[in-house]
């Protein structure tokens, strides 16, 4: 495994390969990005790792300076999974300040996006970026981070963009928690807690399932026991699983979405909802 930190190294490196598949990091990974690692050796037969906290994605008052960096730590987990780890400074990404942007769709404004003004733009500028450096065929994102997927995804589909967008299953601990980097930040009794989230995902999903058709109550129930156990909720939000557009009849592909912040740490999590073909909402 070759660590590759400038981006002229890595075009010289790669520019042989006959198949690149890609999967971006902000690093301190854990098993639900090694996952992602592994999906990706199916799509090709060099597999690149980025490692890199992109300062565009972190508004002024979160937490970009204190993100954990755990280089080593990362560069054990990936030997064997992967071919390359480009792991590039800030100015050799942004050598002169960055005036030109991805204006990601207007859905991007909405969910974590309404919370995190101009995040999903930083992460779109950033990806481009990368997909421009790594020219893979093929690219892993998790559905853990579901709107950021979409966004990508509707990125490289509007800018005709050559490669796929491949999606990875959340990995989740043995209780239903997501895996998460920011995981860490929780403390033993806060960590306890912390999957009543996805709980309350999951019962929505199967309300839904099950015949539930007023969203906006299932949403409201969920919201209220989460604050009654010491969450602060961003949202909980059921959308059309394809297009993140609020759920509307006869759509039959649907997602539940979340974040909330439980202390100090804010958790955002997914459910896809399951229909039978036949069915919708």
């Amino acid at each position: 495994m070759q660590i590759i930190s400038t981006i002229q190294q890595l075009r010289d490196r790669l520019k042989a390969e006959p198949s690149v598949a890609f999967v971006p990091t902000m690093g301190n990974l854990h098993q639900g990005h090694l996952a992602l690692v592994r999906q990706a050796r199916e799509h090709g037969r060099c597999v690149v790792v980025s490692i890199f906290v992109n300062p565009l994605q972190f508004g002024p008052n979160e937490d970009f300076a204190k993100y954990p960096c755990t280089f080593e730590q990362d560069c054990a987990k990936l030997e064997g999974l992967a071919e390359v780890v480009f792991a590039p400074t800030v100015e050799a990404l942004y050598p002169e300040p960055q005036q030109v942007f991805v204006e990601p769709p207007p859905v991007a404004s909405e969910l974590c996006g309404a919370f995190r003004p101009g995040h999903f733009r930083g992460v779109a500028t950033v990806v481009l970026k990368l997909f421009n450096i790594v020219r893979p065929q093929v690219a892993v994102f998790g559905k853990k981070d579901y709107q950021q997927m979409q966004v990508i995804r509707t990125m490289v589909r509007q800018l005709n963009l050559p490669l796929e967008i491949v999606a990875g299953e959340t990995l989740r601990a043995e209780d239903g928690l997501a895996l998460s980097s920011r995981n860490g930040y929780l403390s033993a009794a806060e960590r306890a807690e912390a999957v009543r989230l996805y709980r309350n995902l999951v019962q929505i999903s199967e309300s839904i399932v099950a015949g539930g058709r007023d969203v906006a109550a299932l949403e409201r129930a969920a919201v209220a026991d989460l604050e009654n156990h010491g969450w602060r909720v961003d949202y909980v939000s059921v959308r059309n699983a394809a297009t993140l557009l609020p759920a509307a009849p006869g759509v039959a592909g649907l997602v539940v979405l979340a974040a909330a912040w439980l202390g100090k740490t804010r958790l955002i999590d997914n459910v896809e909802v399951c229909f039978s073909a036949d069915k919708g909402l």
